[in-house]
């Protein structure tokens, strides 16, 4: 039985996303030697840090540079692994969870539905749930998600793509969405639909990530690293003095520079 990381990233004319996963990737090895990590993206990739590249298996379907998101669902066919666990490129582990695999492993699927701040706490911060809350959709966040190989995990990525690939129509099912398809909002809909029950942990908390947004930890600009006191080392991750202790979704992109450069800096040749 086979378990493994997955990336899908790709970049657009704004955003390097591979570098980000290529940060994500070394990352994620030093933390848990022997891990193995896949990245899932448009094209062909050498010299890279990861165990392997796959392409898209449907290509890019994406016509709109800056939304390429919506190729997300081609994860379930592209894993290499028996048991995945997918994750988005703007992500640090500031320790393992090698661990979460005995816990995750006799499940299908599982998407993560708790969020924190910079100081672990759980965040009940609705800013930017307010889709969620006006339709009733399930909390989830896609940027960690489980999955093995089964007929359920495919049902729900068949049902991803569906909705992806027809959004004008699946929005009109929706209150006050006049919006492009994200994919937190694709993937809750997708969980309605086949029971929340059957891809979360209702009730559990440890799967979980602190989200670096400006509402959620309450900063005053969108830009937290401009703002906030960081301390960054191989050994420790602080924001503020706050040790952070669950995967941290920086969102700010030019992030994975900085931990690039303060992990794993480049030697000066005298």
């Amino acid at each position: 039985m086979s378990y493994g990381f997955v990336i899908s990233a790709q970049n657009n004319t704004v955003t390097d996303y591979i570098h980000c996963a290529e940060v994500l990737c070394r990352n994620i090895k030093d933390k848990m030697p022997g891990a193995d990590v896949t990245l899932v993206t448009d094209k062909t990739i050498r010299n890279s840090p990861f165990d392997r590249v796959v392409v898209y298996p449907w290509g890019d379907t994406c016509k709109n540079d800056r939304w390429k998101l919506a190729n997300d669902w081609q994860v379930y066919w592209a894993t290499p692994y028996e048991y995945t666990i997918k994750l988005e490129a703007d992500i640090y582990l500031p320790r393992s969870i090698h661990h979460w695999w005995d816990n995750l492993s006799p499940h299908d699927i599982v998407i993560c539905t708790t969020i924190r701040d910079i100081g672990g706490a759980i965040s009940g911060n609705r800013y930017y749930r307010r889709l969620f809350d006006q339709n009733k959709l399930p909390d989830v966040y896609n940027a960690i998600t489980y999955f093995r190989k089964s007929s359920r995990a495919e049902e729900f990525y068949s049902l991803v793509r569906n909705i992806f690939e027809n959004w004008n129509k699946w929005r009109l099912l929706l209150k006050y969405c006049n919006e492009p398809a994200t994919t937190d909002v694709v993937y809750a809909m997708a969980a309605k639909l086949i029971g929340v029950e059957n891809c979360t942990l209702p009730g559990s908390q440890w799967m979980s990530m602190a989200h670096l947004k400006q509402e959620i930890i309450g900063a005053q600009t969108e830009n937290w690293t401009n703002e906030l006191l960081y301390e960054l080392a191989y050994d420790h991750f602080r924001v503020e003095t706050l040790p952070q202790l669950w995967p941290v979704h920086y969102h700010i992109k030019n992030f994975s520079k900085v931990i690039e450069d303060e992990l794993w800096p480049k030697k000066i040749k005298i």
